[in-house]
């Protein structure tokens, strides 16, 4: 029974005076309906969040409760959520700074806007995880600096990844010049030095990374404090340039994404040993066309995919990797950037995996889109169904070529008419993928919808579906699979007696 009363909280039909009873009998599975709901009234969203304190959350963050309906005593997630929002009281942050829990002093933390008093303090908090938070999230450079400088290598870590943190202070941190030496770090304060965590560490309980160590230098999170930086796009790209060469996979990882990477680094890292970093470096739009060309040899389809992604691939190198890159069905950057002159090129190209790639756009000019649909390669085909525009003629014109290969791509176009959606739910063989797409179709009528119930997968897609004829949503109510019988209890074309018979 829970499952249908979790199915009737999420009906869009339901009449209010169903929902105050539903809030009256709320469990987990019922809060998680109704605070998901459009149409709560404030009232509602009151009382639900008296009876769920968890509902007081995501109420909060959706806008359902204000700083008026919240006492952060009673209600101190919903508090801090306001807090989060820049919605709450500044009182209450000063309340949260002196709270004895340590959680709700981390989530205070990662609040923007405090007032300056509260940063001071939570900078000033003896559990580290409250000032790694602060690091981590504030917004003010200053904050952030000082924060960098902290005795703590886990509070630098934090600081090294905020993007508020000023770029000379993020060069500081991957140098160590002008900056005191941290003085404490995760592993020193819980073990004697020198120690090596065990990457496979037994206890359930630890939460130290794998092979952290410390021999009083701190060296795996002075580590870790680095990559965090070389992954910030706010770090400079001339404090970055001698990470190139580090023995580090990992640094050498993190710099190869960089926005800023100097041309020097990029030519270093074309040949790293690790084909991770090669990948990284392929995608970043900060290398040059001599690279990429370079990188479009690379033995590793990682490698070539990532250069597939780049923004600024030349499309001669693009349309070659299409056929070996694994790309799929997919809109690459480089595509969705062409010029007008660059589409028509590509739609006319003798090669189908150029006709492919710009089949994927759904912006192309009528002649263009007509001319792709009726392509002889299904691959090209399959890509342009999707595109608004198409007729119906061309779309059944489509299947009647390729068969299950675009059947679905053709059920994905947003003006499928209701009558092609009901012969390709009776398409033979059945394609289960196109009937579940059929099932949460807008369009699609109850003929269409009772060919899907015949579909294990789709059955709960098609049970929720307003256009199911009553009597059969009325039946799947007992239906022997929850999720179909709970996917019918929030169907809106449930008849009202039922939903009244269903609420406690």
């Amino acid at each position: 029974m829970k499952h249908l009363l979790a199915g009737l909280a999420a009906n869009p039909a339901l009449p209010s005076e169903l929902i105050d009873r539903l809030i009256e009998v709320v469990d987990d599975d019922i809060a998680l309906s109704l605070t998901s709901r459009d149409d709560l009234s404030r009232a509602q969203a009151v009382a639900l969040a008296a009876r769920d304190e968890d509902s007081a959350v995501p109420l909060a963050y959706g806008g359902r409760l204000t700083a008026a309906d919240v006492d952060p005593a009673r209600l101190p997630h919903a508090a801090l959520a306001l807090l989060d929002q820049g919605a709450g009281e500044p009182e209450w942050a000063r309340l949260f700074a002196a709270d004895p829990d340590v959680g709700r002093r981390e989530k205070l933390a990662a609040c923007p806007g405090l007032p300056p008093d509260v940063t001071a303090r939570l900078a000033a908090d003896p559990v580290v995880d409250v000032v790694v938070e602060l690091a981590l999230w504030t917004t003010e450079p200053d904050v952030a600096a000082a924060l960098a400088a902290h005795p703590h290598a886990e509070v630098r870590r934090a600081a090294a990844a905020n993007e508020a943190t000023p770029p000379a202070v993020l060069a500081a941190l991957l140098s160590g010049e002008d900056l005191p030496p941290a003085r404490r770090c995760l592993v020193c304060d819980r073990h004697g030095t020198p120690f090596v965590h065990d990457p496979h560490c037994p206890r359930l309980d630890c939460d130290l990374p794998p092979g952290a160590s410390c021999d009083g230098s701190h060296a795996s999170a002075l580590h870790e404090m680095r990559r965090a930086a070389l992954t910030n796009p706010a770090t400079p790209a001339e404090a970055v340039v001698g990470f190139a060469g580090h023995p580090s996979p990992l640094l050498r990882w993190a710099l190869a994404a960089h926005p800023g990477l100097p041309p020097e680094a990029a030519r270093r890292l074309v040949s790293d040993p690790l084909p991770g970093v090669r990948a990284d470096l392929a995608e970043n739009p900060a290398i040059d066309e001599p690279l990429m060309r370079r990188l479009a040899e690379d033995e590793d389809v990682d490698v070539r995919r990532g250069l597939a992604l780049n923004p600024r691939v030349p499309l001669d190198v693009l349309v070659g990797l299409a056929g070996a890159a694994r790309i799929g069905s997919t809109l690459l950057p480089r595509i969705a950037l062409a010029s007008p002159e660059e589409v028509e090129r590509l739609a006319a190209s003798r090669d189908a995996a150029a006709r492919m790639l710009v089949a994927q756009r759904r912006d192309l000019p009528a002649g263009i889109r007509d001319a792709l649909a009726d392509d002889p390669d299904a691959k090209v085909v399959k890509a342009v169904a999707p595109h608004p525009g198409l007729s119906e003629g061309r779309l059944r014109a489509m299947v009647e070529r390729h068969g299950v290969q675009v059947v679905t791509p053709v059920v994905l176009n947003p003006d499928v008419s209701a009558a092609l959606l009901e012969d390709l739910a009776r398409h033979e063989p059945p394609v289960r993928k196109a009937l579940r797409e059929i099932a949460r179709h807008p369009r699609a009528t109850a003929a269409a919808l009772l060919a899907c119930l015949a579909d294990e997968r789709a059955k709960p897609l098609a049970a929720g579906h307003p256009a199911l004829p009553p009597h059969v949503v009325t039946e799947l109510l007992s239906d022997s699979h929850d999720a179909v019988a709970e996917a019918a209890a929030g169907n809106p074309s449930l008849p009202r007696a039922v939903m009244t018979a269903l609420a406690p």
